[in-house]
This record gives C-alpha cells, sequence and structure tokens, in this order.
C-alpha cells in the first residue's frame, strides 16, 4: 500500500510514512527532515484508492482500516473501489477526514480474536448514512448527526456511499472526557448540544490547514470542553465551554439572519428558536452587539450600504430602503448616518463609495490592550 503524505510538521511521523508518496522519487533522510522543516503547519497524511489498480483498490482500504474495524465490500468485487481519506495528528488527538463508497464493518472484538485499539470514534455524517447494531439496539444516522462508538466493543453496521469527520479520542485524553464519552458510546447524540458539537468538528476541518503545532494545546483544550458541554451537558461543561459554543452561536445565527434579511418578519424570537437557546441566553449572546434587533438592523444597513455604492444598482433610495427592512425613509437614513457617519445620499454620490466603517466609540474608550477585540467585534456586525 502506499500513501500520498502532506509533511507539514516539524516532528517526523515515522510510524505514519510506511510508504513512499505515489510517483515520488526517492529522498533522503536529510531531504525529507528539510521539507518537514520548511512547513510549520500541523502534520496531516493522505491516501486515495484512485492511483491503484481496481483489482486492489478495496483491498488497500480494507488494509488502511485493518487496525480498528473489518470491513466488507457490499458491491461487485470487480468494480473500482473510491476511498480517500486525509488524517491529521493533533498530538493527543486524531481527525480524519474520510470519503467511502457503500459497505459493512464490524469492530475487532466481535470478528478477529486479539486485542484492539480501544479509543472512541465521535463521527458526523456529511453525507451518506450509517446503520450501528450492538447488543442492546441498532442506531442510524444522516448528515449533521454525531455518533459515539468505542472500538474495544462489539459492534456493526453499514454505511453507504459518505463523506464523514471521524475524531479519535484515546482514553486518557481526561478523566472528564473519559466519563462523558463512556456514558454515551454506542449511540447517536440527538439534542440540540449533539448538533452544535457537529457544527464544531465541520469547524474543526475547515480550520485545521490554517493551524500550527504551537496551537495544538488550545484545540485540544477547546476539543476536550466541546465534548463536556455537548455530550455531557451540565452547568459546569457548558461554562467551560463557553466561548466555542458562542462562536458557533453567532455564526449560525449570520447565516440565519443573512438567509432572511429582507423578511419583514424577522425578530429576536425566530432567532432564538432557530439557534434552540432560552430568551436569556439570547440576551447575553447578543449583548455586546446592542441586541439581537440591534444586529438584524445592522446587517441590513450593511446590505443597503453595499447597493448603494454599486454603480449598476440604480434603484431609489428609497426602494433600496424598503428592501432591506426600513419603511420610512427618514429612519433609514438617521439609522444609516448613526452607523457610518454620512448620509445614504453620500454613499450613492460616491464620496463615501468604499467599505463601510461603522462607528463604535467603544474602540476609544476601552484600554489599548482590547482594541483589538472590540474592533474584531464591530466587524461580526
Amino acid at each position: 500500500m502506499r500513501f500520498q503524505q502532506s509533511y507539514t510538521t516539524h516532528a517526523r511521523p515515522v510510524a505514519l510514512m510506511p510508504y513512499p508518496p505515489l510517483g515520488a522519487t526517492e529522498h533522503t533522510e536529510r531531504d525529507v527532515e528539510a521539507d518537514i522543516e520548511r512547513s510549520p503547519g500541523l502534520p496531516s497524511f493522505e491516501l486515495s484508492t484512485e492511483g491503484f489498480d481496481p483489482s486492489v483498490q478495496f483491498a488497500v482500504w480494507h488494509d488502511s482500516f485493518a487496525p480498528i474495524l473489518e470491513l466488507t465490500r457490499t458491491g461487485s468485487a470487480e468494480a473500482r473501489f473510491h476511498g480517500r481519506q486525509k488524517i491529521w495528528d493533533l498530538g493527543n488527538l486524531v481527525f480524519a477526514e474520510i470519503s467511502t463508497d457503500e459497505l459493512d464493518f464490524a469492530s475487532l472484538p466481535g470478528h478477529i480474536r486479539r486485542e484492539p485499539l480501544d479509543h472512541w470514534t465521535v463521527t458526523v455524517l456529511k453525507s451518506g448514512r450509517i446503520r450501528t447494531d450492538c447488543a442492546r439496539r441498532t442506531f442510524t444516522a444522516g448528515p449533521g448527526e454525531v455518533q459515539v462508538h468505542s472500538l474495544g466493543r462489539r459492534f456493526s453496521g453499514h454505511v453507504s456511499r459518505s463523506d464523514m469527520l471521524m475524531l479519535f479520542v484515546p482514553r486518557d485524553f481526561s478523566h472528564e472526557a473519559a466519563v462523558a464519552l463512556s456514558a454515551a458510546e454506542l449511540s447517536k447524540l440527538g439534542t440540540g448540544m449533539g448538533q452544535l458539537f457537529s457544527d464544531y468538528l465541520v469547524g474543526m476541518a475547515n480550520r485545521l490547514p490554517l493551524l500550527t503545532q504551537a496551537e495544538m494545546p488550545d484545540l485540544a483544550s477547546a476539543t476536550n470542553a466541546m465534548i463536556l458541554a455537548c455530550v455531557s451537558p451540565s452547568a459546569d461543561n457548558v461554562e467551560a465551554a463557553e466561548e466555542p459554543i458562542a462562536t458557533l452561536l453567532l455564526e449560525k445565527a449570520r447565516q440565519f439572519v443573512q438567509k432572511r434579511l429582507f423578511d419583514p418578519d424577522l425578530a429576536s424570537e425566530a432567532v432564538r428558536r432557530e439557534l434552540g437557546i432560552s430568551r436569556t441566553r439570547l440576551y447575553n449572546l447578543f449583548e455586546p452587539f446592542g441586541g439581537v434587533m440591534h444586529y438584524i438592523q445592522h446587517r441590513r444597513l450593511l446590505g443597503a450600504h453595499s447597493s448603494l455604492t454599486d454603480p449598476d444598482d440604480q434603484r431609489l433610495i428609497l426602494e433600496i430602503a424598503e428592501k432591506h427592512g426600513f419603511s420610512d425613509g427618514a429612519e433609514f437614513s438617521r439609522a444609516f448616518k448613526r452607523a457610518f457617519g454620512y448620509s445614504p445620499s453620500d454613499a450613492r454620490r460616491g464620496g463615501k463609495g468604499r467599505m463601510p466603517c461603522p462607528k463604535d466609540r467603544r474602540r476609544h474608550d476601552c484600554p489599548a490592550t482590547g482594541r483589538l477585540g472590540t474592533l474584531l467585534r464591530r466587524l461580526q456586525g
């Protein structure tokens, strides 16, 4: 079996480099170490069955999972088998992005008489469906739903052609996480907090290419906090994960508000229902932005500003105001000027047709160490 690898670490990942990259020429040890030294990102390793003869593609895929699962092909043995994985070494965690054709799977305790690896896997599907059968129950999951498996217990199942994210958590990752995951193993997290953890894993996949090795301890701490808050919710656990949870909720709120920006009935209650949180939680979340309605209004003003400074948009100012939820032209002008420091007419004439810079006096009042945070909160809206 041959691996396609990205050497993106300062530590040489010897155990994960048994074969040279596909089509690569021979490198000396010094060449490899020099390549690693030039790459400050997190270590990652890639495998695709596409570079192999169709007759051995499934065997390649099977062997790649052999230490943790027994895979069985469900389709024609003669057909091509698509499998692709990217594995991220996060120090005391492993994260994988996987794309696979349809297959059956079984944990090693129920299939092979030997001691398997005994980690938890936290899996979220991006597409496809998965069914897991264990001693006492069967559960299924689709896109966005989180499942927790224990590689040391007996289970089997079936997965359709799917894209998924998998987080591997060792038993000694943290005592608190071990308690939470033990209680949830071989189940699906069907709660709103489970959906929040799904969002966290998707966000992690998007951001891992931007992180460095120095940030791995912070990533591990944030992941631990999310496990405690979302897998085993309690007041103390949620408080520990307050910052990553708030970030996810605000991003979800931003997407929801942007989607319904032109809806005249958009209000705080609709946002609260979408996020699935209490009114008190909603108030605390949006307090730095002046409240939910102020946040919505500012998003609408940003949209109006974009239209007013677009030379191809020749609608009347009042038409643009009404489109963005303002039925009163005078009210729109006052709100626009409070936000940007100039009138809609100024923006239309082009004298102020640059990216909007909302006024925020707090950036002048706060200490120097807090200004960056204030500016970033302003950009958030």
